[in-house]
């Protein structure tokens, strides 16, 4: 079992920045492949960023890719998704997510164990 509780989230303007955080408990945390999702209301969620066990390997949601940043900490059990120039078409739900996957997957249902999320609002 693992444990996930994001943090960071919070109200801001376009053009701005925040750091999402998800710290994990339980099984060892290097062992699983880590993601970030997004909801937004009355839309299906949506695959953000992943990062392989080592973190050597990432991928990205074409909607993010040169503004977010996904990275993680083994020795902290943390994951953490920087997000710059931020829009309002960024406004979601931020979820991060767990799989025991050989390799980085955009695939929700490849995720074993989820947080309860954070909610992300950028105003115009």
């Amino acid at each position: 079992q693992v444990q996930l509780v994001e943090s960071g989230g919070g109200l801001l303007q376009a053009g701005g920045s925040l750091r999402l955080s998800c710290a994990a408990s339980g099984r060892t945390f290097s062992n699983y492949v880590m993601g970030w999702f997004r909801q937004a209301p009355g839309k299906e969620r949506e695959f953000v960023a992943a990062i392989s066990w080592s973190g050597g390997n990432t991928r990205y949601a074409d909607s993010v890719k040169g503004r977010f940043t996904i990275s993680r900490d083994n020795a902290k059990n943390t994951v953490y998704l920087q997000m710059n120039s931020l829009k309002p078409e960024d406004t979601a739900v931020y979820y991060c997510a767990a799989a025991r996957t050989f390799g980085v997957t955009t695939n929700p249902a490849a995720y074993d164990y989820w947080g309860q999320g954070t909610q992300v609002t950028v105003s115009s």
